[in-house]
């Protein structure tokens, strides 16, 4: 049985606590919160932009702290799941790894690549899994993607094109806060970058055109250069301030004998495809593959699966590797620097 300890009851923190109640070989053990009223089990207060809504929870049997020392002296944790804000994602973790716990950390992984470093570090010597929640391989358009780049059934990749834009998350009071959250760069296309360093690998370089506000950028469109023998990429992410299109994502990859695409948006009151999933083949055909329910909810109990999977076998993930992680976070450091700068940034 692996025992989790959560640092962090949010609207992440509840999704992974319900999440793991519906698997087997993990429980729960103990939660760490400031929130004194979230420590009894009240949390009705939590609101996120998609799955289920706050209510009392049951702790029975679950140790509460409201001190993370407390929570990482616990000898009954095996593993610490922490969903607190991005700035504390390195503290903490590395905190964890020196105290013999493994470690399954919310993106973006840290506010920059050089606290990743830290982290992996932290990992290394302390001899523990460090896995990062880059969920969006495990939703099923992206896992399809995935899996059809692995079976190399259409040859080569040529590249793809993908987006990611929401509306201004006005209800976030430190969204916009390059020490806290780091806006929609680190917060929204994180998802892309690391998406697009499973596939590609990173690139030589990245030219970045868009919008910033103040010292973050807010709206921009990104080019990855792969050599002039290599795969075009392109992505387009950030905030509008229309509140009426709350998200909208999708992508366009091209493989020698392929193409697939989708885009999703929430516009207003309703949740569509704009696109479906659809396979485009040489030889004219048109698929449009069945991809399951839709429930992001699904996601995330295939992730934590996989996180529980590693723990037990004591083996490092290769979708929630750290390293790739803070490639991703690299790659947004790079495209927010050729934003400032307005110029190409060689890595």
């Amino acid at each position: 049985m692996i025992r989790v300890g959560i640092a962090g009851i949010g609207f992440m923190g509840m999704v992974h606590f319900l999440t793991y109640q519906k698997l087997r070989g993990v429980k729960v053990v103990a939660i760490c919160e400031k929130d004194e009223d979230r420590l009894t089990g009240d949390w009705q207060g939590i609101k996120g932009n998609f799955g289920p809504v706050g209510k009392k929870m049951d702790l029975s049997g679950v140790a509460t702290y409201a001190s993370l020392d407390d929570l990482l002296a616990d000898e009954n944790v095996d593993l610490i799941d922490i969903t607190l804000p991005p700035a504390l994602h390195a503290d903490v973790a590395v905190g964890a790894l020196r105290a013999g716990k493994h470690v399954f950390c919310e993106k973006p992984m840290a506010l920059n690549s050089r606290d990743c470093e830290s982290m992996i570090t932290a990992a290394k010597r302390a001899g523990k899994l460090l896995m990062i929640g880059q969920v969006l391989p495990f939703f099923p358009e992206y896992s399809w993607a995935l899996d059809q780049f692995e079976s190399k059934k259409y040859g080569q990749l040529l590249g793809g094109n993908f987006k990611r834009v929401i509306s201004n998350p006005e209800w976030l009071n430190d969204y916009w806060l390059a020490n806290r959250v780091g806006g929609p760069m680190l917060d929204l296309h994180v998802h892309d970058a690391h998406f697009i360093r499973l596939l590609f690998g990173l690139p030589q370089a990245v030219t970045s055109n868009g919008r910033m506000k103040k010292e973050l950028a807010e709206y921009w469109n990104s080019q990855f250069d792969y050599g002039p023998s290599g795969p075009v990429v392109q992505a387009t992410s950030g905030t509008i301030n229309q509140q009426a299109r709350a998200f909208d994502h999708g992508f366009e990859i091209h493989f020698e004998k392929a193409t697939l695409m989708f885009e999703f948006a929430v516009v207003g009151d309703h949740a569509n495809y704009l696109c479906p999933p659809t396979l485009l083949t040489d030889d004219g055909r048109v698929e449009r593959p069945s991809l399951g329910s839709g429930d992001p909810m699904d996601a995330f109990r295939a992730e934590l699966e996989e996180v529980v999977s590693c723990v037990m076998k004591e083996e490092p993930s290769t979708v929630l590797d750290a390293e790739i992680a803070q490639d991703a976070v690299r790659l947004c450091q790079i495209q927010t620097e050729s934003l400032i700068k307005k110029r190409t940034i060689e890595l």
